[in-house]
């Protein structure tokens, strides 16, 4: 049985037809006929959760079997307004204004040195005690080389990130003796691994939940049904489910009971945020201009965006769209205006990821049904060859379904995301200072921008990566890192200015211990012998 052939010819087609329509139910029934198979197989005891994550694939995928593509209608993007994004910050709180503007209560987007003038309220503990916060923790250390979930591997003084994380709530509630809770989205890969570590923090002040996001088939490309068979995910099974993509915080958050359990407990906003962006700890301004808004109007979501450099042309922007805040994705963006979305000058902002959410709107909308994502399609080919589509959904763009959504523009220290091993060696080295948790750039740099960093793919996996350094290198004064090749370095190695480092194949170099190399170019082949 194919339709992928017919339903690409049936898309194709200007206007709704016909053809469109019978090909579309025949989709959606035999799809129906494959899940109501594997949810034969579900023992007693998963049955009512596995109903209820096939219950959500199915909407997903009646919605991309309704919708034609991903594109937005580019000629109703307007850039959020002029003056509400025109701050250039330099480190962690020094600022620069580019003019000097007024900046309206009503703006779509704010910025932080404004929220943050308004300094702090007396009574801080009652409002640090309406917050909840939420860590994204469903992804595995894959890319890095590691087994198990990513929020598990060392990434400071033996500190992972999920120690870090715990440290910083744990600083709040003894610093102003509050209550702030952390909640973890964990995901069928991560939530086993995540609940066994969890008992190191039995005797830490921080309570710590735990729910699970949902877990969806992958779909064969060539004929658009489940590759599952049955609701196992082990063994032979392993490759036919993923987890949707962090939109799916909603339903799942909504569905596990701990949404209405933290209302009952008083709880008002949680914070979002993916738990390898370092940058992402608790803003007591940001809370403040929520629960204690200037126009008294409270926001139901606000994100952060921060100024785009050259390395975030693919993040996505906030934009404005009839009347509203909405995010706009690279992957929505119509062919002709990719170069355009990519535009440093257009576009000057990006989704850190970093939300504030109001949990009475959620349960509001939940109950509605009224969250809008678009479907994000991932493409991917499993081992053995064959090509399979996950339907995912981003949790930033449901933006545009909250009442009075707000942007604040945040320095850059907000944004501090350990994706690669060259991100890692930014934030183990003395570029960064470790105080309860937090991460905070050196007062002794003196520049506020962080080193561009570009490690070869012989330090690719965090294992090869830490056998290449004796020690982690003094960076303050390093401006760009460029490693290709076997090249190893060795104790107490200072790296100043622009420095690149080359091993052609065949070859190997060996930085000696205590070498500075400032403004260096090295290549060929360097071996340091042991006497």
């Amino acid at each position: 049985m194919s339709f992928a052939k017919d339903f690409s010819k049936a898309m194709s087609q200007s206007g709704p037809s016909q053809f469109q329509e019978v090909i579309r139910q025949e989709l959606e029934y035999s799809m129906k006929v494959e899940l109501d198979k594997i949810l034969a197989t579900a023992p007693s005891n998963e049955l009512e959760h596995t109903k209820n994550d096939l219950e959500g694939f199915k909407k997903l995928f009646h919605r991309f079997l309704q919708e034609k593509g991903p594109s937005v209608d580019w000629g109703k993007i307007q850039r959020p307004p002029e003056d509400s994004c025109n701050v250039n910050f330099q480190g962690n709180s020094g600022l620069t204004c580019l003019k000097q503007t007024q900046t309206s209560e009503n703006d779509l987007i704010q910025p932080y040195e404004k929220i943050k003038a308004r300094g702090l309220p007396d009574n801080i503990a009652s409002v640090l005690n309406k917050l909840v916060v939420v860590k994204l923790n469903g992804g595995l250390g894959t890319s890095m080389g590691c087994k198990g979930p990513k929020s598990l591997i060392g990434v400071r003084n033996e500190n992972t990130f999920l120690d870090l994380t715990v440290q910083q709530i744990e600083h709040l509630n003894k610093t102003y003796n509050t209550d702030v809770p952390l909640v973890l989205m964990n995901s069928f890969n991560t939530d086993e691994d995540t609940k066994k570590i969890l008992q190191k923090y039995s005797h830490s002040r921080v309570k710590i939940y735990t729910f699970n996001q949902s877990r969806y088939p992958r779909i064969n490309k060539e004929t658009l049904l489940p590759i599952a068979k049955d609701v196992s995910y082990s063994g032979e099974n392993t490759e036919c489910w993923y987890p949707p993509g962090h939109g799916d915080i909603y339903a799942s958050f909504y569905n596990s009971g701990l949404l209405d359990n933290l209302i009952g407990e008083g709880k008002e906003y949680i914070f979002v945020s993916n738990i390898d962006n370092l940058g992402a700890t608790v803003d007591l301004y940001i809370l403040n201009h929520l629960m204690n808004p200037p126009n008294g109007k409270r926001c139901e979501f606000v994100m952060e965006v921060t100024n785009k450099t050259r390395a975030d042309v693919k993040g996505g922007t906030l934009t404005q769209y009839e009347n509203k805040l909405r995010l706009v994705e690279i992957a929505q963006v119509p062919k002709a205006h990719v170069d355009e979305f990519k535009s440093v000058s257009k576009f000057k902002i990006f989704n850190t990821n970093n939300l504030w959410i109001a949990l009475s709107a959620i349960k509001r909308l939940q109950e509605k049904n009224a969250i809008d994502m678009e479907i994000i399609v991932n493409p991917k080919t499993l081992d053995g060859g064959l090509n399979v589509i996950q339907l995912e959904t981003a949790v930033g763009a449901a933006i545009k379904s909250f009442e009075n959504s707000l942007g604040i523009n945040v320095p850059r220290s907000r944004f501090l995301p350990v994706k690669t091993t060259s991100d890692l060696l930014l934030v183990m080295s003395n570029l960064y200072s470790l105080n309860a948790g937090s991460l905070t750039m050196s007062e002794k740099r003196e520049f506020p921008t962080v080193p561009l960093v570009k490690l070869g793919s012989s330090f690719t996996k965090v294992q090869d990566y830490l056998r290449r350094f004796e020690s982690i290198p003094d960076m303050l004064e390093l401006d760009h890192l460029t490693v290709s090749g076997d090249v190893t370095f060795g104790k107490n190695v200072s790296l100043k200015g622009t420095v690149i480092i080359i091993a052609n194949h065949g070859d190997r170099i060996d930085i000696p211990a205590g070498a500075v190399l400032e403004n260096k170019i090295v290549s060929g082949n360097l071996r340091i012998l042991d006497h």
